[in-house]
């Protein structure tokens, strides 16, 4: 039977190279950003859907779209990017982050979960940053970004524990320092590279290591 995965954030960089990796292993892929690219176009066959993360109403439609589909992975990986220092505060647009990065991905689970539309052994990947390590915090900065990061960490780690009894698991996942437009040219790898570790990450995640908080390669990152 054809699984299917859903991936927002999927108009470019990582989420688009995503959709392209599952697709190519055989996936029925359910593509969802807020703004829909020309990139898009390669994705030929597969559900496109706008949806912004930060709406709760726009959330609401994914799901009534998706018009009772079952989801055998979740990817959320919609995020924005923040370089606010001390003394370079916009605490408006640090809220707003904040509702895109932490609240995004949980209000597409609950969405997801409470109408049904995740399998019985459905995976659960949160696309989160070594940035919201508080451990692996050496250099500052970057509040909006690493504060909202963190609280979808703990996000995770909370779906995990309430997810477990039902079999269904849930991962965190840094994807690196990726050449995207987020990432920069100066980046280490390629959103191939990212993309191919991350569906090896989910492809061997199980209830045993539900609520782990790894890199793209599956290596342990600190809390």
């Amino acid at each position: 039977m054809t699984k299917t995965v859903l991936i927002t954030g999927a108009n470019r960089g990582v989420g688009l190279t995503l959709a392209q990796v599952y697709s190519e292993k055989g996936y029925r892929v359910i593509a969802s950003c807020r703004n829909i690219s020309r990139e898009m176009e390669s994705l030929n066959g597969e559900l496109i859907f706008d949806a912004d993360v930060a709406s709760d109403q726009k959330v609401k439609k994914l799901v009534a779209q998706l018009n009772g589909e079952s989801i055998d992975v979740v990817i959320n990986n919609a995020g924005v990017w923040g370089s606010e220092s001390l003394s370079n505060m916009d605490f408006n647009k640090m809220l707003e982050d904040y509702n895109t990065n932490a609240l995004g991905a949980l209000r597409v689970v609950d969405a997801l979960y409470t109408h049904g539309l995740l399998s019985e052994a459905a995976k659960v990947a949160l696309i989160t940053s070594k940035m919201g390590s508080i451990e692996d915090n050496g250099s500052g900065g970057r509040y909006a970004y690493r504060m909202s990061k963190a609280a979808l960490n703990a996000a995770g780690k909370s779906l995990a524990i309430d997810l477990k009894s039902e079999g269904k698991a849930v991962v965190l996942i840094h994807p690196g320092w990726v050449q995207t437009d987020m990432g920069g040219k100066n980046a280490l790898i390629s959103a191939q590279e990212s993309a191919k570790g991350i569906y090896k990450v989910i492809d061997h995640l199980s209830i045993e290591t539900t609520g782990s908080f790894v890199d793209y390669k599956g290596q342990v990152i600190p809390w």
